[in-house]
């Protein structure tokens, strides 16, 4: 009898050694083979019933009716109804007032006077070296001949910038102090940071018409996101000891908002008004379209005569702009919590009236001296040597390049042999068969409840009827992220790998993030056409930042022990880096994935305007044509499918804890 059992258990494997242990040991593949039992009793029930091709009829819901009837009545009740006349009305007004308020006042100011104000803004919050930077950045604008439009652009961004703060602040606090209100806030917040702003445009018009309302309103939606997410997490995440005890004195709930909760999250608050500042930075050249004026308008105006000098002269400003408002607002955070007490502080409050008193005499002196507006003698242009340079290039490089070709011919073999066969592909695979995909690809990486939010945005957008179209953008986005990766782990490698490196290459990300994704149209449509291939190579330089910037500090964070240990091991730099540093920096690999699909699936968008077709062309012949339904429509597609994106390359909290 003993015998038999032993000879049972060494057929059979030690206890837990079974098919079901090695599935509990391997959650991913127990996840697909039910997803493969599933797929093998629903598939054959939904081929009889809707068939296997294209999404059916049957399940499509026809919206162009309802969305053309509220369309209809927009427009011939703008101008009598109530609604439009006694509340909108008055938030246009007041929006015109404020923006021509603060240019009339920096217009005032002066170029002397506007400039030392950013000069000594930037030195008190971050010393003299940014001081210099900004100073020189505002100079800048003016010797490009960009003074005036950068006035318009930074009059309008002052006012998105603190309708932003206020709408987010508010969201922020109701997030943050009720579970129940963050859980419904953060799908909201999560449609408004996927839903690209082209999708919004078109119903910002039509109640507010073309003009600087539209403009300011469509950046508030777009930029009020980051602060509503960093107020409720910075109220979320308040030391619970330190709340204990402020509630143990006796403090009202307001007092322990006051005195507690905001003060121990001023470094999120600032980190949300970087974030602010910086959408609505990259929304003022879209927000052009629209009637916004300023730089963005010179850069559209630019683009639609493929003008890459005028484009560049700019573009430059705005990246200026940018980079002295991220430093300022940066360098402002990190002196949160070591603000100075006693002597020093007085010192400090000192410190800003002399700024202030100098500002003001500058300003005083170049009104006097004529300085209101930057001279005409003082513009030097770019335009013509930029366009020389380019022609140049179009000439030298378009075409007839022996052996590898020319751009035109690298453009023509991406699409034929990537593009091409990509939206052959996925729109050739049965609908259902793309489900199960997402399926799989959302429940390995996160849970059931990601799945299941994952294959109902692709089910929607079947429904709204735009399936093959969809498949057209998924396809572009697919192949410019793969050439994003490729490029962008690779240059993170060398970056994580050499701080030299690391460091020259840090301004060149800076002026390439901080570039609005309509630049980089211009170029690539001189190099390469139009069509699909330069919206894909246009997505490609605008997500590249990220992805290095992302993958460089998640190798760079390894375990330095780790590092050491494997090195004393004998392990070769190639095998550092399979073998731990990639391991290691997982979490921070698909955060650099996840980035660059979303900054991707942005410009393939904007790339409709360059011939990419596809969902990006129907929002932007919508916006052309007043047409609601098309636009919405598109613009719904859009964001059900960043959602799945989204969902199938950021793994959970949880997941990431299991992972840790």
């Amino acid at each position: 009898m003993a015998t038999a059992q032993a000879t049972t258990r060494t057929a059979d494997g030690p206890p837990g050694s079974g098919p079901l242990a090695a599935l509990r040991g391997r959650p991913a593949l127990g996840k697909i083979l039910l997803l493969l039992v599933v797929a093998a009793v629903a598939v054959p029930l939904v081929h009889a019933r809707w068939g296997g091709g294209v999404w059916p009829d049957a399940l499509t819901v026809d919206l162009t009716g309802p969305l053309g009837e509220v369309n209809d009545w927009i427009i011939g009740n703008r101008d009598s109804h109530p609604l439009f006349l006694y509340f909108f009305g008055h938030i246009s007004n007041a929006v015109v007032l404020s923006v021509r308020g603060v240019y009339l006042a920096l217009l005032a100011l002066g170029w002397a006077g506007v400039t030392a104000v950013a000069a000594l803004v930037a030195w008190r919050t971050a010393g003299w070296r940014l001081a210099v930077t900004a100073g020189v950045s505002f100079l800048v604008c003016g010797l490009l001949g960009m003074w005036v439009p950068t006035m318009q652009t930074l009059a309008l961004m002052v006012v998105a910038v603190l309708a932003s703060v206020v709408l987010g602040l508010v969201l922020g606090l109701a997030g943050g102090l009720s579970d129940r209100t963050f859980r419904i806030l953060r799908p909201v917040l999560d449609t408004m940071q996927v839903l690209p702003a082209f999708a919004y445009l078109l119903p910002v018009v039509l109640v507010f018409g073309i003009g600087v309302p539209g403009a300011v309103l469509a950046t508030v939606v777009y930029a009020a996101p980051p602060m509503a997410r960093l107020t409720a997490l910075g109220l979320r995440g308040a030391d619970a000891g330190v709340m204990e005890a402020v509630a143990s004195l006796g403090a009202t709930g307001r007092q322990r908002l006051l005195t507690a909760r905001l003060p121990l999250a001023r470094k999120e608050l600032l980190l949300g008004l970087n974030q602010t500042i910086m959408m609505a930075l990259s929304m003022a050249v879209i927000a052009s379209v629209i009637g916004a004026g300023g730089l963005g308008d010179r850069v559209y105006q630019a683009l639609s005569s493929v003008d890459v000098g005028a484009a560049l002269a700019a573009g430059i400003p705005i990246v200026l702009l940018a980079v002295v408002l991220d430093r300022t607002t940066e360098a402002a955070g990190r002196r949160i919590g070591a603000e100075p007490t006693g002597p020093a502080a007085l010192r400090g409050v000192r410190g800003w009236g002399v700024a202030a008193l100098i500002a003001a005499a500058v300003a005083v002196v170049g009104r006097f001296t004529g300085g209101r507006i930057w001279p005409e003698g003082g513009i030097v242009a770019i335009a013509g040597p930029v366009n020389t340079a380019k022609d140049w290039m179009v000439d030298h490089l378009y075409t007839g390049i022996p052996v590898v070709g020319g751009t035109a011919d690298w453009a023509a073999h991406f699409t034929s042999w990537i593009l091409n066969p990509l939206r052959g592909g996925l729109q050739g695979l049965p609908w259902w068969s793309v489900l199960l995909i997402v399926a799989a690809l959302a429940w390995t990486i996160g849970t059931w409840r990601t799945a299941l939010t994952a294959v109902l945005a692709m089910a929607a957008i079947g429904v709204l009827g735009v399936w093959d179209l969809s498949m057209d953008t998924l396809s572009q986005v697919v192949a410019a992220v793969a050439v994003t990766l490729v490029l962008g782990f690779g240059i993170a490698v060398g970056a994580a790998r050499s701080t030299r490196f690391e460091r020259l290459l840090r301004p060149v990300l800076d002026v390439f993030q901080t570039m609005p994704q309509f630049v980089y149209l211009i170029p690539v449509v001189a190099l390469f056409g139009v069509g699909r291939a330069p919206a894909a190579a246009a997505a490609v330089v605008y997500a590249l930042p990220a992805v290095v910037r992302i993958t460089t500090q998640g190798l760079r964070g390894v375990d330095p022990a780790a590092m050491e240990c494997a090195r004393s091991l004998g392990a070769t730099s190639g095998q550092q880096l399979r073998q731990v540093q990639i391991p290691l920096a997982r979490p921070a690999l698909l955060l650099a994935v996840n980035q660059g699909v979303v900054l991707v699936l942005a410009v393939v968008i904007i790339g409709g305007l360059v011939g990419s077709g596809a969902l990006g062309y129907e929002v932007v012949f919508g916006l052309a044509q007043g047409d609601l339904a098309t636009g919405l429509v598109a613009g719904a597609a859009i964001v059900c499918l960043g959602l799945m994106l989204d969902r199938v390359t950021q793994p959970t909290a949880r997941r990431q804890r299991k992972e840790s």
